[in-house]
C-alpha cells in the first residue's frame, strides 16, 4: 500500500497510471448472438400471406382487426390498468436505474468530510478544541473492463425488461382478447339454449295434451321433461361460465369484479387474415426470443466480471483538507493539509475460488444460451400449431354450417312426423338432441377461429395495422 506520495512524484504517478489505463484490457468474451435452428418456411404456411421483415412492420393495436369496437375500447385501457403490465413497467425502470448505476461506478466519487471534538484532562489542564474538515476523491480506473463489463451487463439486463414489458403487454392484449370472444360465444350460447329452451317447453305443452288425451304414452311425456331440464342446466352452466369470464376481464383491466360488467352485444365474427413472414422474421419479432437473448449477454458479461478477479485492482485517492482548534481558523493556508495516494491489491492465493467463479459463470452463459435455443424452439412450434389450427378451423367452419342446418331439419320433420303419429317420440328426442349439438359446435368453432388467430398473432410476436390506401 502507498499513500502520501509526495508532490515531487506526482508526475511519475499521472504517467504510469495513464500508461495502464491505455493498455487496459476487456476480459469479457466477444458477444455473439447464439446461433439458433430456424427453418427456411413453416410447414403450415401454404396458402399465407408473406410478411414485410420485422425492422419495417408497423406495429399497432392488432386487435382493432377483428372489427369489434366494445373490444377495442377495453384493450386500449390494458396498459394503464393491468396489473401485470405495471409490474413489468416497474421492473423495467428499475433495470435502469441499476444502468445508471453500474455506470456511476466509471467515475470518480467526491465527498466532503468535517468533524469537531473537544478534549481535556484532570487537574489544571485546559480542554482543546479541534475541528477538521477535508474534500477527497477517490476513483477505481477500469482497466481490465470489470466495470465496463457490469455497465454493458446491466445495459442487456434493461433491454430484457423492455423486451419482457412487451412481452407483459401483448399477453395481457391476447388473454383479454380471449376472454373476451368466449365471452361473446357464451351470449351466443345462452341466446341459443334460451331460444331451445322455449322450443322444448312448446313441444312439452303438445306431449301433455297428447297425453291427457290419451294419444301419447307417459314415456313420451316424461323424455319431454327430461329434454327441458337438461336444456335448463345446460343454461345455468353457460350462464356460470360468462359470469366467470367477466371476471376474469375485470381482472385483466385492474378492476374489482364487483364493479364491472359487459352488457350482451352483438358477436362480431370476423376473422382477420395475419401475414407470416418467413421463420427467421421470428426471431426479431417475439418479445420473449429478445429477452432471452439478451439475458445471454448478461451471462456473456458475468464471465468476464468473474475473469477480472484474476488482475490487480488499482484505486486512486486525493483529498484536501484543514485542521485547528478554532472553526475561523480552517480556512488559514497554515492549517492546511492534502495528500494524493495509490493502492493497488492482488489476491495470490484463494483455493481456487476465482476459477471456480469463473467456470459457474460459464456455465450460467451455456445455460443461458440453452433456454434462448429453446425459446425459439416453442416459439416455432406455437406458430405451426396455430396455423394448423386455423387451416383446421376453417375446414370445420363449412363442414359445421352443413351440419346444423342439415340437423335443423331433420329436427322439424320429426316433429311434424310425431304430430302425424307417424314417429315415436324417442325419434323426435334424438333429433332435438343432435340439432342442439350441431348448433352449439356451429357456435363453438366460430370462437375457436377468434381465439385461435389471436393466439397466431401472439405467437408472431404482435399484430399489425392495415396498410393505409395508396
Amino acid at each position: 500500500m502507498l499513500s502520501a506520495i509526495p508532490a515531487r512524484h506526482l508526475p511519475s504517478l499521472v504517467v504510469a497510471t495513464a500508461c495502464l489505463l491505455l493498455a487496459g484490457c476487456a476480459v469479457s468474451p466477444a458477444y455473439e448472438v447464439p446461433v439458433a435452428a430456424a427453418p427456411q418456411t413453416f410447414k403450415e404456411a401454404a396458402g399465407w400471406l408473406a410478411a414485410a421483415p420485422a425492422d419495417t412492420l408497423e406495429r399497432g393495436p392488432w386487435w382493432t382487426l377483428f372489427g369489434d369496437a366494445q373490444l377495442n375500447q377495453l384493450a386500449d385501457s390494458i396498459d394503464i390498468s393491468n396489473q401485470n403490465v405495471a409490474q413489468a413497467l416497474a421492473a423495467y425502470e428499475q433495470a435502469r436505474a441499476l444502468v445508471r448505476e453500474q455506470r456511476a461506478s466509471l467515475f470518480p466519487s467526491v465527498k466532503l468530510t468535517g468533524s469537531g471534538a473537544r478534549s481535556g484532562g484532570g487537574g489544571e489542564q485546559q480542554a482543546n478544541n479541534n475541528y477538521k474538515g477535508a474534500i477527497g476523491a477517490s476513483w477505481e480506473p477500469d482497466i481490465w473492463g470489470r466495470l465496463r463489463a457490469g455497465v454493458t451487463g446491466a445495459d442487456a439486463s434493461a433491454s430484457a425488461s423492455a423486451a419482457d414489458l412487451a412481452a407483459a403487454r401483448l399477453s395481457a392484449q391476447g388473454e383479454l382478447a380471449t376472454n373476451y370472444f368466449s365471452l361473446r360465444q357464451s351470449d351466443a350460447q345462452i341466446a341459443l339454449l334460451n331460444a331451445t329452451i322455449a322450443g322444448y317447453k312448446r313441444v312439452l305443452d303438445i306431449t301433455s295434451n297428447r297425453f291427457n288425451a290419451g294419444i301419447a304414452a307417459k314415456s313420451d311425456l316424461l323424455q319431454a321433461q327430461t329434454q327441458l331440464a337438461n336444456a335448463q342446466i345446460d343454461l345455468s352452466s353457460q350462464t356460470r361460465a360468462r359470469a366467470q369470464l367477466e371476471h376474469a376481464i375485470a381482472i385483466l383491466l385492474g378492476r374489482a369484479p364487483s364493479d364491472f360488467s359487459l352488457a350482451v352485444a352483438p358477436w362480431t365474427l370476423s376473422v382477420p387474415e395475419v401475414p407470416l413472414g418467413v421463420p427467421s422474421t421470428l426471431l426479431q419479432r417475439r418479445p420473449d426470443i429478445a429477452a432471452a437473448e439478451r439475458r445471454v449477454a448478461v451471462a456473456n458479461e458475468q464471465i468476464g466480471i468473474a475473469r477480472s478477479a484474476y488482475y490487480p485492482s488499482l484505486n486512486l485517492t486525493a483529498s484536501y483538507g484543514a485542521g485547528a482548534s478554532r472553526v475561523a481558523d480552517l480556512f488559514n493556508a497554515s492549517s492546511s493539509l492534502w495528500s494524493l495516494g495509490v493502492s493497488a491489491a492482488q489476491t495470490l492465493f484463494n483455493a481456487g475460488a476465482t476459477t471456480a467463479s469463473v467456470d459457474a459463470a460459464k456455465a450460467g452463459h451455456a445455460a443461458a444460451v440453452a433456454r434462448y435455443r429453446q425459446t425459439v424452439l416453442a416459439a416455432f412450434g406455437a406458430v405451426e400449431d396455430q396455423l394448423s389450427a386455423t387451416r383446421a378451423l376453417a375446414e370445420q367452419l363449412a363442414l359445421r354450417q352443413q351440419a346444423s342446418s342439415a340437423a335443423d331439419q331433420v329436427e322439424q320433420q320429426m316433429l311434424n312426423r310425431y304430430n302425424a303419429g307417424q314417429v315415436g317420440y324417442t325419434d323426435v328426442v334424438s333429433a332435438q338432441v343432435t340439432a342442439l349439438s350441431a348448433r352449439r359446435s356451429l357456435v363453438q368453432v366460430q370462437a375457436d377461429r377468434q381465439t385461435t388467430a389471436v393466439a397466431l398473432i401472439q405467437s408472431l410476436g404482435g399484430g399489425w395495422q392495415v396498410p393505409q390506401a395508396q
